[in-house]
């Protein structure tokens, strides 16, 4: 039987929900995959607070949406067959929910279900600076397996704006599963287009 690859999206409140967005938007011409979102109370505020899109657009980017509330969804059980989940952006409350396994929606159980069912789990934890609190939930997460990858900023791809920031750190989401993402510069590739090459001393 056909049985599509399947990634779960969770959007939680941080700052930089264009990052979902891009990822949302890469993920739209894949054939084969399917994408499952859902979206917090807080995420939904930082939407219109940060973004052109109304939550509605965002919603519609994903093969489907699921609500906040309904922990019976089908990404809540381990039966629910796909290659993981990532969580972007990944608020400091998410992770300490995820850490502690607080499941009290289904964002927090959907990750729940991926470490317990030792699947990808990409957290991508913005904050800064970051609190003794903050990294001890981190370390622990990364030691039961989550991939923590925040998003960082990289200057040898030498982008030249915000989007070209933000499709970096989509790319090294999407690097983790395996995928190829457009707009990816990975080492030594941009510096190869560029007229004065950056020399590492």
């Amino acid at each position: 039987m056909y049985r599509p690859n399947r990634l779960v999206i969770g959007i939680s409140g941080a700052s930089g929900a264009a990052i979902a967005i891009e990822l949302l938007k890469q993920m739209q011409p894949r054939i084969g995959w399917e994408t499952h979102l859902v979206i917090s109370a807080g995420a939904r505020r930082t939407i219109q607070m940060e973004t052109a899109f109304s939550v509605g657009e965002v919603e519609a980017l994903a093969t489907e949406c699921h609500p906040l509330e309904d922990v019976g969804a089908s990404i809540a059980s381990g039966t629910f067959p796909c290659a993981g989940m990532v969580v972007a952006p990944c608020s400091m409350k998410t992770v300490s929910g995820i850490a502690h396994g607080f499941s009290d929606n289904l964002l927090l159980r959907a990750a729940d279900v991926a470490i317990k069912e030792r699947r990808k789990l990409v957290l991508v934890a913005r904050e800064s600076p970051l609190s003794p609190i903050h990294l001890g939930n981190l370390l622990l997460l990364a030691n039961l397996g989550a991939i923590v990858l925040p998003p960082v900023l990289t200057y040898y791809n030498r982008p030249a704006s915000i989007d070209d920031m933000t499709r970096h750190v989509v790319g090294k989401i999407l690097d983790a599963f395996g995928l190829e993402a457009t707009g990816f510069s990975r080492w030594g590739e941009r510096l190869q287009e560029l007229p004065e090459a950056v020399h590492v001393a």
